[in-house]
């Protein structure tokens, strides 16, 4: 699902707004008092009910914002929030110029439309900058989320992906997950031969040396996500299919 650009905008805007400084006017009557205080425009209260939205639209356009956005809390508490809105305005109001005028106007991949299993694990830790970690996070979620879907806990990742896939009929404590119906033909034995190849690949050639081996240098983090959308294609596959007992 893509942005909605204009409300986005419309949220940074008013958070940015709420949490301008201003001088502090605390002149009582006719007398003038001059400070070099500052206070935010909007009161506390109004100003962290906006940044609760704008921290998920952060999250969405400028996924390392935390890390990569610097802080400084003794001039505005809201300083890194700021900052880090500023940039995703001019993302979102000029990203596509952007990628046009240098030439990398293909399609890109949005971490955030992935699937809730895959992204929603990874998510913490792909902030943070752990992108080994977070496709490691990932696989597993989507290893228990299949466990639960066919209520098997006595096998895992490559084993259970071949078993869940398996044309055989489904046997006692073994129950098969079906993409389409078995009409028969050709189309339904590839679709879930391929199924199975593919969660093998996926578990054997990604999930195990991210896992076992150590010392591995951190993945970069486009590689990451494309390691990321394979999991999101096999968990929608899962999410989808239909069990037979």
């Amino acid at each position: 699902m893509s942005i909605d650009i204009a409300w986005a905008r419309t949220e940074l805007d008013r958070f940015l707004e709420l949490t301008e400084l201003r001088p502090l006017d605390h002149s009582p009557g006719d007398v003038i008092v001059f400070s070099t205080r500052k206070i935010t425009r909007a009161a506390e209260k109004d100003i962290v009910a906006s940044a609760h939205v704008v921290e998920q639209i952060l999250d969405r356009v400028l996924p390392r914002w935390r890390d990569e956005v610097p802080r400084n809390d003794r001039v505005n508490r809201w300083y890194q929030h700021r900052e880090a809105a500023q940039r995703a305005t001019v993302v979102l109001d000029r990203d596509a110029e952007i990628r046009q005028r240098l030439g990398h106007d293909a399609p890109q991949v949005s971490a955030a439309t992935l699937h809730p299993w895959v992204w929603e694990r990874a998510r913490p830790l792909w902030q943070g900058g752990h992108f080994r970690e977070a496709v490691t996070a990932a696989a597993r979620k989507v290893n228990a989320e299949t466990q639960n879907k066919l209520g098997r806990k006595d096998v895992s990742e490559t084993n259970l992906f071949k078993q869940a896939f398996s044309q055989d009929l489904p046997k006692p404590g073994q129950p098969r997950l079906r993409l389409r119906e078995d009409d028969g033909s050709d189309t339904y034995r590839n679709v879930h031969r391929g199924a199975m190849a593919f969660a093998e690949g996926c578990y054997a050639a990604i999930r195990n040396p991210n896992s076992h081996e150590d010392g591995l240098p951190e993945l970069p983090e486009h590689e990451a996500l494309e390691q990321l959308a394979a999991f999101s294609v096999l968990a929608r596959w899962v999410d989808s299919a239909t069990v037979i007992t």
